[in-house]
């Protein structure tokens, strides 16, 4: 019921309105502190080790940061991580 009274009072409610500006540029902010909450936990202590770090998903943590950081390309830096994880997870054993 929380979660539903939540989501309905910005929906319902507002959802045919129009926002003032300075709650539009606010919410922009959302996904960008969000992600990092979501990733973070998984590539620190991922369930597939019972929680202990693992320099495969370090790297390719690293790699996609680094790759999108110097493209601004999300697929681009997606694929990077994703070349790095199996490649440093091959090499690994």
């Amino acid at each position: 019921i929380g979660t539903f009274l939540i989501r309905f009072s910005f929906l319902g409610l507002i959802g045919d309105r129009k926002l003032p500006d300075w709650i539009l540029r606010h919410l922009r902010y959302t996904p960008v502190a969000i992600l990092p909450g979501l990733v973070a936990p998984l590539v620190l202590w991922p369930d597939a080790t019972g929680g202990d770090p693992d320099p495969a998903r370090l790297a390719a943590a690293a790699a996609t940061l680094t790759i999108g950081y110097l493209t601004k390309g999300v697929v681009r830096a997606m694929l990077a991580g994703v070349a790095v994880l199996y490649g440093v997870q091959m090499l690994l054993g």
